[in-house]
């Protein structure tokens, strides 16, 4: 992101240069040669002189439209505006990264409190099924079956546990915090749905961007070959030395005029060029606005599914969970096989798992759908 950034400060400088290359530019210049004619043999004097020296203070100003100009100052607008929005997405696709990191952590956070309740439970029933299995209510090896569930249920709580220790630490090191604690994570509020234009998008606007790049240089090719002025004074010393040099001190004024002709047809083959990059502009952006159209259809399908599916499966551990609780109470007395009693802990593991699983699921659809529509 730093990169981005100090990019945008070096485009900056590139405008201050181009502003500052139009201004007055101001040089020493100075020529001196010597060319003896030996024996009558040496350069032809008419041309040479035999000897020139010059020393002069040079000012010469080129003049540039200012529809050229423009052009060209529109240039690093556009480079410093992909860059800004190059720093917008990704800012969105950490965003992104950080908040599904989050819905991770919080899914072990949940799973691990679930195992918790769970193992709590079951651990609280151990005391009551000892005192029955001694009145020989229940026999030895029912017990036995009923506390390896309980150490089952035990090793599930303790991997819950590291996998959300592990998970909560690398949603620090996403976020670039430096911290070893491990902290509860709050539930995420994440809207189902935000205000959004999709043609106001950064996933658009670069489209736009590309669009308005093309038109401008278009315009530079046109501009590099209209007629291009100068204008040039000096002052100084310039002198042959074969008469009165004493005397030449002076100054000089002048113009000088291009006039593009003919280039090899470079022009044409540069609007050939642009054409081919409009082509296949339009080509990206008709191809991303359906795959987009199609992405947010799928995740919108997704999430009705998934919330339909959430809806049951509440039911199911209203269901499972009353059962449970008459089960307890069973228990206590004596009434009940404890296969059964386990077969109601374990249809309550599994309920609460799908959904545990489903609800994180639910979670990362709204973060994808959000994605797309910041």
């Amino acid at each position: 992101m730093k990169g981005y950034r100090n990019q945008i400060l070096s485009l900056q400088l590139d405008s201050q240069i181009l502003k500052a290359s139009t201004r007055t530019q101001l040089n020493f210049i100075s020529n001196d040669s010597y060319a003896p004619i030996i024996h009558g043999y040496g350069y032809d004097e008419v041309i040479t002189n035999i000897a020139n020296v010059s020393a002069l203070v040079q000012a010469s100003k080129g003049f540039l439209s200012r529809g050229n100009l423009a052009a060209q100052f529109r240039t690093f607008q556009l480079q410093n505006q992909s860059l800004l929005d190059t720093i917008r997405l990704s800012e969105q696709d950490l965003v992104r990264t950080i908040t599904d990191q989050y819905i991770t952590a919080y899914g072990d956070l949940l799973a691990r409190d679930f195992n918790k309740d769970v193992y709590d439970l079951l651990k609280s029933e151990d005391t009551i099924f000892k005192k029955l299995t001694r009145e020989s209510v229940y026999k030895q090896v029912d017990y036995l079956t009923f506390f390896v569930t309980l150490q089952q249920q035990e090793l599930n709580y303790m991997q819950a546990d590291i996998q959300y220790i592990v998970d909560y630490t690398t949603l620090n090191y996403l976020a670039g915090i430096i911290d070893t604690t491990v902290q509860r994570v709050e539930e995420p509020a994440l809207a189902d749905s935000i205000p959004h234009d999709f043609y106001s998008s950064v996933f658009y606007q670069r489209y736009v961007l590309d669009s308005l790049r093309i038109i401008n240089e278009r315009l530079l090719v046109d501009y590099s070959y209209k007629p291009r002025i100068g204008a040039y004074t000096d002052a100084g010393y310039n002198s042959s030395l074969l008469m009165t040099p004493y005397k030449n001190f002076g100054f000089s004024v002048g113009l000088n005029l291009v006039v593009p002709i003919y280039d090899g047809k470079q022009k044409r083959l540069k609007y050939q060029k642009l054409d081919i990059e409009e082509r296949t502009r339009l080509t990206n952006k008709n191809y991303f606005i359906n795959q987009y159209n199609q992405q947010i259809g799928q995740l919108s399908k997704q999430l009705h599914a998934t919330d339909a599916l959430v809806d049951k499966i509440k039911q199911q551990i209203t269901y499972v969970n009353t059962l449970i609780v008459a089960n307890g109470k069973l228990l206590q007395t004596g009434d009940i096989r404890i296969t059964d009693y386990i077969t109601a802990i374990s249809n309550f593991l599994n309920a609460k798992n799908l959904f545990n699983q489903n609800y994180i699921s639910r979670l990362k659809i709204v973060n994808q759908i959000n994605y797309w529509n910041r």
